[in-house]
């Protein structure tokens, strides 16, 4: 809250300060991240330093096994000696709610889930920079004199910052601040918001280079295209739901004590047995978003359903092994995997629609973007951040954002009548 009197000016100097310094911290975060994920596939797969290529990218099917049969094993050991021997992590929302964020734990738990992402394990990178982000905001704010309530907010936005700057996402970044972590939109949190995350995004842009995640053809929109949206909103609003409480499920009975080292080493050799014949399941999901963004429908005949069904499988099988993933005990997102799910169930029903309703493209980009964002907006119980983010992930103009947002209505609609009744049925 602003100050009264002379002591105003010196208020809002050390705000701004403290608020740059958050946004710096947010860009290191992210760097820092960026660095450890380009050394591990540097080394365990000799990818060149500066690109987006990840594990499933590897030219060889075993190789990729071995990788993620490692990865099982090294995270295994790193987080069963973490939970037994250091301080227990706080989780992003607990810190922003006031709980101080142990250094070592925060920054350890954070290797390990960088490594597992490396390595190719099938889930999200996008926690670790969270982490971080909100860790270092702890350390900047700790000693600034600041109110229970600006600290709070200068804590989410550095979380946030994080995200904006390993993803180079200011946008959805300062989003994700606001919507999610404080769930609130006022002056007083989407200023630093948008300030944070974007000097994260600048100071990481000093050293991640400033390149599009997801490479897409054009996507135009068509009356096709309109009436799908509306059609697949509640559908995809159903399947997101569906994740979410899969995930949540089977994070709550993960195993514990020495199970852990028994549990993700399988756990992880499956989905590495499952990556052979289907790399894109690997990694935070970006293969499987490429994948199925660049997807096109060659024809009415059964050949043509081929890119189809391959689209519904991979959806399918991107949805098991995260979800074993986090069942096994290992800790890391689903922000990029939704996406990856979503774009690939987009993608998949997208073709089936063309086929009783074609159109002169027969790029399935268009589908997927939008099944992408609307199975995120599910997933995150955030539409607005949802929808930036792919929009950023993509950098696509302004023709896609009205089917986008005729099915993120729907899937978030279906999202919140399913909420409701089970509030309902618990009183």
């Amino acid at each position: 809250m602003p100050r009264t009197g002379h002591a105003t000016p010196i208020w809002a100097l050390r705000i701004a300060v403290v608020t740059a310094l958050v946004g710096v911290a947010g860009g290191i975060a992210g760097v820092a991240v960026w660095l450890a994920l380009q050394l591990i596939q540097f080394v365990a797969f000799g990818f060149p330093f500066g690109g987006h290529l990840e594990a499933a990218d590897a030219d060889s099917g075993w190789r990729r096994f071995l990788a993620v049969a490692a990865a099982g094993v090294l995270t295994a050991v790193a987080w069963w000696a973490l939970r037994r021997w250091a301080r227990p992590t706080v989780a992003v929302t607990a810190a922003v709610s006031g709980k101080r964020m142990p250094a070592l734990s925060t920054v350890a738990n954070a290797g390990v889930q960088i490594l597992a992402v490396g390595l190719g394990g099938s889930i999200g990178k996008e926690v670790a920079p969270r982490e971080l982000g909100a860790w270092l905001a702890q350390l900047v704010t700790v000693r600034a004199g600041l109110t229970a309530r600006e600290t709070r907010i200068l804590v989410a936005c550095g979380a946030a910052a994080g995200l904006a700057a390993v993803y180079d996402v200011p946008l959805g970044g300062a989003l994700f601040a606001v919507e999610v972590l404080l769930g609130e939109l006022t002056f007083a949190t989407a200023l630093p918001a948008f300030a944070t995350s974007a000097i994260a995004a600048f100071t990481a842009r000093l050293v991640i280079p400033d390149e599009v995640l997801y490479h897409v053809p054009a996507m135009p929109m068509s009356e096709s295209l309109l009436v799908w949206s509306v059609v697949v909103g509640p559908v995809l609003g159903f399947a997101g739901v569906g994740f979410v409480k899969l995930t949540n499920r089977l994070q709550g009975i993960a195993p514990k004590g020495w199970h852990l080292l028994v549990v993700l080493p399988v756990a992880f050799a499956l989905v590495g047995l499952v990556a052979v014949p289907f790399p894109e399941v690997l990694g935070n999901g970006r293969a499987l978003g490429v994948v199925a963004m660049n997807a096109a429908l060659d024809d009415a005949s059964v050949l043509g359903l081929v890119p189809i069904l391959l689209l519904l499988v991979l959806g399918i099988l991107k949805t098991a092994t995260t979800a074993v993933t986090i069942g096994a005990g290992a800790v890391g997102g689903t922000l990029t995997p939704s996406i990856a799910i979503g774009s690939a169930i987009g993608g998949g029903l997208g073709g089936l629609w063309l086929l009783l309703w074609p159109v002169d493209s027969t790029s399935l980009a268009a589908f997927a973007f939008v099944g992408a964002a609307a199975f995120l907006a599910t997933t995150m119980r955030a539409p607005f951040t949802a929808l930036v983010l792919v929009v950023e992930f993509t950098q696509q103009g302004t023709d896609i954002l009205v089917p986008a947002l005729l099915a993120v209505a729907g899937s978030v609609a279906v999202s919140y009548v399913l909420a409701r009744r089970r509030s309902a049925q618990m009183a």
